[in-house]
């Protein structure tokens, strides 16, 4: 049982050392180990560990339970009867709010699919909800290919069409502007749009890092390592949602571009956030 507690799923170590970058590969012994220290890599693999044979739509309610995460949600009967839409959210958290967005979305309709950085593919209880993306470069053919088989197919798609993790943009903590190519596909696969709100934000120190690596001119995305800190420092406590009307794709017509629709629904969704009342898209 110890062994099983123990086995590394996620290893910075051979990552590192089969990455493209020369410098990452020779990164000395002891920053390797902060790295670890900081993506609170052994507490990861030990939840992971914990509930190895809980896989896919499975997973998440474990993971919810360990943390002891109380959900507060509205809306959760504008999800509609039928699986093929987009589920498309704003992304404040990085990783628990993927986690409960799934979770939703997984108990409703019992499959799923969740666009999302190819990293996630080394948990191996996530891996096969997980239509990956690589965030940084340019998806392979494979991606791309298995990509358009899960928006030609019936199942349920979760989204974070930000691409990234909320930062301070205009003094706000809030989405950049969202990436059209969640419209281009609504509209290409027929698919209705959902929109999800997450209420709150990652710690101080989070966004002190990316405005100090901003200011600095780095652009090495320098706070994402912190993501899984962030991940545990949401122990006990309560995340709020709000799940909006769906959104026909046949709305999304030529009246404006694909990137403004993008821009529209996510104005929408925000403004779902900050009323009491349900927010019609108009």
């Amino acid at each position: 049982m110890t062994e099983t507690l123990n086995k590394k799923h996620l290893n910075v170590g051979e990552l590192l050392k089969k990455s493209d970058s020369k410098n990452l590969r020779q990164l000395p012994g002891f920053v390797v180990k902060v790295i670890e220290k900081i993506i609170c890599q052994d507490q990861m693999n030990y939840v992971i560990n914990k509930y190895i044979d809980y896989v896919g739509v499975n997973f998440q309610p474990q993971v919810i339970k360990e943390f002891g995460i109380t959900l507060n949600v509205r809306g959760i009967e504008n999800l509609p009867n039928n699986s093929r839409c987009f589920f498309a959210s704003n992304h404040p958290f990085g990783i628990i709010d993927g986690l409960v967005l799934t979770y939703y979305v997984g108990q409703k309709y019992g499959d799923l699919k969740a666009i999302g950085n190819d990293a996630f593919m080394h948990v191996p209880t996530l891996k096969p909800l997980i239509a990956a993306v690589n965030v940084y470069g340019r998806s392979s053919k494979e991606y791309i290919k298995a990509l358009d088989e899960v928006y030609e197919s019936n199942v349920a798609i979760t989204h974070f069409p930000a691409g990234e993790v909320s930062r301070v943009y205009n003094g706000i903590i809030q989405d950049a502007p969202w990436q059209k190519s969640f419209i281009t596909k609504a509209v290409s696969s027929k698919r209705d749009i959902v929109p999800f709100y997450f209420d709150g934000v990652n710690s101080s120190f989070f966004y002190l890092v990316f405005r100090l690596r901003h200011k600095l001119g780095i652009s090495a995305n320098l706070e994402l390592i912190l993501l899984p800190r962030e991940m545990f420092k949401k122990r006990n406590k309560t995340i709020s949602l709000v799940i909006g009307k769906p959104i026909p794709w046949q709305t999304f017509d030529s009246s404006m571009t694909h990137y403004e629709w993008a821009q529209k629904v996510r104005q929408h969704v925000y403004k779902l956030g900050h009323s009491i009342d349900q927010v019609n898209f108009n």
